[in-house]
Order: C-alpha cells, then structure tokens, then sequence
C-alpha cells in the first residue's frame, strides 16, 4: 500500500520504502514535510521485501530512500550494489558504530530486543515471569511464544545473530532449536507479536522493544522483560537507493533525520525510539539504556553473514533437519 503525505498536484514526491511500522513513519515522514515543505510518498515494507523490491528495481529505481530495518540489512544492501553513499554533515555528531565508513547508511535511532509476557494470561496460568532466555523453554510456555521469522525479519534475525555474537554458533542453534518446541507461530512481521501478546493471543512475545512500551502506555496488561544474559539491539537505518530519481531531496531527509530537531521529535511523537543524537532527550517512559544488559552487536559481521545464518536457521531450526 502506498500512502502519500501531503501531495501537490505539481510536485515530485520523495519516494520512501519505509520498514518503520506504519504509524510511526507517517508521523516522522509528516513532520519531515512539515519542517523542510518536501513532499513524501511511503510504501512499508518489511526489511526482507524491502531488499527484494530494491534488487528487481535495481535498473530502473523507484524509491529515492530506504528508511528503517536493521542496519545490517543495510549493509547487505550496499553489498548487492542498490544504495549510494552520502555522508551527512550531521553525521559528525554520531557513535561511529552508527554510521557506515563510506556513508552508505545512517543508524537514526536504536532500541533494545524484549520479551513481553501477557500479566493477565500468566496470572490465570499460574505462570511466573522468565528471567533469562533459557526460562522461555520451561514447558509452561509451550505453544506461547510468538517472535517473528529471519526469513523476512529484521528484528528476528538481529536475535538470532544476537546469540550466536554472545553464546557462539553451536550453543545459539541448540538454543534456537529447543525454543522452536514451544513457538505458536512465527510471523512475517516485525512487530506482529506485540500485539499477539497485548490480546492474549499468546501469552510470550519477542521482538524489539517500541510497541510493547506503547501498548503499556495504553493500559495493556503487559510486562516488559530483559533477559539477565543479554539482549541485542536494532540500530536501523536509513540509505539513499542508487539512481534515486530525487537525490538532493533524499539527502535532505537523511540530514533531518538524524537533526537534533528531528531526533527530540521522536519522543515528543511517543515513537518510543531511543535517539542516536547524543543531544537529543530520549521520550518519557523509556527505560535508560544503560539498565539494559546489552549484547555487544556487531552490525557489519551481521549484515555480512546474514545469507548463511537465515539459511542454516531454516534447515536446522524451522525444518528441523
């Protein structure tokens, strides 16, 4: 679906392929429009769709941007030859770690990976709260557990590579193949589990942490839990693809995006993102970052072996083989 911001009949929109949930890139593609009077046209889409889109559009290009996604998802989008470097001067302000050497991406905000239990089902269960990712294979969670699939995820493949960064390979397949035995289902989005476990669809969900805290706010009977080994987090990223037809005004949103302005924005729009600005002021709720034990995520080594590691979690933990 494509969803136009504000469209003259005479302008030449930005096109964007955003892998931010919906509700969010509108709200920070209208505020974009509102600040710079650049008009924007978006199209969400998962990160593995988003890449795939971009590869059969690789000769005749339709977006100028790609906002959102893991940033190595990025990474292996420059890889593949799809997006072009631009090194923003308001990149200067950031943690090197957000920003790629040769400028083909820009982190614009992180957040920490969650687990979330539905306090309502696990009141009626009997049921207490995991501590640690290994409690999630105790056998009152069976058939509970809802977290997306690397096959078209970031967020779960930033899991996966999570644990591997932390525990090595062969401990984080055992891992992964045991947990498998208590999944109810993996869903092909992101942010899909969130709102499984808010309902009580299921009682457990995994993902990163933004709609969990938003459906919080709301009043959900949810708690948010960050397992006692560690979690990774998503940095993601916005790129501007290769032979974008409106250049100079995707430049413009990367130089927004990663603004002061812009990141401050991000809480006062109850976007529940942690800014990457080190000036900008983080939204009110959020857990501090340093709370949180966090897995030293190496982005590049994830972006660079993603291929291999979606396929080995196919055969191994999905098939079974």
């Amino acid at each position: 679906m494509v969803f136009a911001l504000s469209i003259s009949a005479f302008a030449q929109p930005l096109m964007v392929y955003s892998s931010v949930d919906e509700e969010n890139a509108r709200a920070i593609l209208e505020a974009f429009t509102k600040s710079t009077g650049i008009q924007v046209q978006f199209v969400h889409l998962s990160s593995g769709p988003a890449l795939a889109r971009l590869e059969a559009e690789k000769d005749n290009p339709m977006a100028d941007i790609w906002m959102g996604a893991p940033s190595e998802n990025h990474v292996l989008a420059k890889e593949r030859g799809l997006t072009q470097p631009y090194k923003s001067p308001n990149a200067a302000a950031l943690d090197p770690k957000f920003v790629d050497p040769e400028g083909y991406w820009t982190s614009f905000y992180m957040n920490p990976m969650g687990v979330a239990m539905n306090t309502a089902w696990a009141a009626r269960a009997g049921v207490e709260a995991p501590e640690s990712w290994y409690d999630l294979l105790k056998p009152e969670f069976a058939k509970e557990i809802q977290m997306p699939t690397p096959q078209s995820s970031g967020t779960a493949y930033n899991l996966v590579a999570s644990l591997i960064l932390a525990w090595g390979e062969d401990e984080a397949f055992a891992y992964l193949k045991e947990l498998n035995k208590n999944i109810q289902t993996y869903t092909q989005s992101g942010t899909a589990p969130s709102q499984a476990v808010a309902i009580g669809e299921a009682g457990i969900g995994i993902q990163f942490t933004p709609a969990f805290l938003k459906f919080m706010d709301e009043g959900y009977p949810l708690q948010l839990i960050f397992p006692k080994e560690g979690v990774g987090y998503e940095a993601p990223a916005i790129s501007i693809v290769k032979g974008a037809p409106n250049f100079e005004d995707a430049k413009k949103l990367v130089d927004w995006i990663i603004s002061v302005e812009a990141q401050n924005l991000f809480g006062e729009l109850k976007t529940y993102f942690f800014p990457v600005h080190p000036e900008a002021v983080a939204g009110e709720g959020l857990p501090s970052f340093n709370e949180i034990p966090l897995i030293d995520y190496d982005a590049i080594w994830a972006g660079e072996h993603r291929q291999e590691i979606v396929e080995k979690w196919i055969d191994e933990v999905l098939r079974g083989q």
